[in-house]
């Protein structure tokens, strides 16, 4: 029998998707990601992931 997942653990899930699906995107791009780093926005290149 198959547990049943939590709004938390679901919600959980489909942010990890979406992660996935946009570091995808930038790949196929080569556009840099944006992300937080020490309470700034900070441009990484795709190539560091």
């Amino acid at each position: 029998m198959r547990k049943r997942l939590s709004m938390q653990d679901k919600a959980e899930l489909a942010m990890k998707a979406a992660v996935k699906k946009v570091i995808a995107e930038h790949k196929k791009t080569g556009r840099p990601l944006s992300i937080w780093k020490n309470g700034r926005a900070v441009h990484v290149p795709i190539a560091n992931f």
